[in-house]
């Protein structure tokens, strides 16, 4: 059985039927965490070069330098092409991981009681308020693929947890 695939990221999107679904870091997101992490090795490694041919030391230490930094890059590069997810849905409810400020991390669905949009600090935001008074805020330009869907997928996934139909 082939899954359907999300057209804006080319990648396999499980189908609405799936128990589980998750939502990775947005690829613009990201690339910036990388080119941050490139633009401060290179000051780390120009700031080297200045201090190793001002006091005089041997070059071997620049190498090592060099070295390291590289295996820095590829390490990093691998952490961040990995897809960690920054939400999770299942049948019981959701996970938030990776967000500063998002509230309640998890919550079961009956534990929700509502979902609104909302501009918070100019970052488009999903809101979801819990029956203890707490709140989930989620930035949707941080999740991967259509934030539309994503929203549509917490709503449905809501409905079902508090027993309605399904939306089609």
């Amino acid at each position: 059985m082939n899954s359907p695939v999300d057209p804006s990221t080319n990648a396999p999107h499980p189908s609405a039927g799936s128990d589980v679904l998750t939502f990775g870091l947005a690829p613009a997101l990201r690339a910036r965490m990388m080119g941050l992490l490139l633009v401060g090795l290179g000051l780390v490694l120009v700031i080297a070069t200045v201090v190793v041919m001002a006091t005089g030391w041997s070059l071997d230490v620049l190498s090592a330098l060099v070295i390291l930094v590289l295996v820095a890059v590829f390490a990093i590069g691998h952490v961040l092409v990995r897809r960690w997810y920054v939400v999770r849905l299942d049948a019981d409810g959701y996970e938030i991981r990776f967000v500063r400020g998002a509230g309640a991390h998890r919550a079961r669905w009956v534990d929700v009681l509502d979902l609104s949009t909302a501009t918070v600090a100019g970052a488009r935001c999903v809101v979801m308020r819990l029956r203890d008074g707490r709140t989930t805020t989620v930035p949707v330009d941080v999740v991967e693929g259509d934030s539309e869907e994503f929203v549509r997928e917490l709503g449905r996934r809501l409905d079902i947890g508090h027993g309605y139909r399904k939306r089609r």
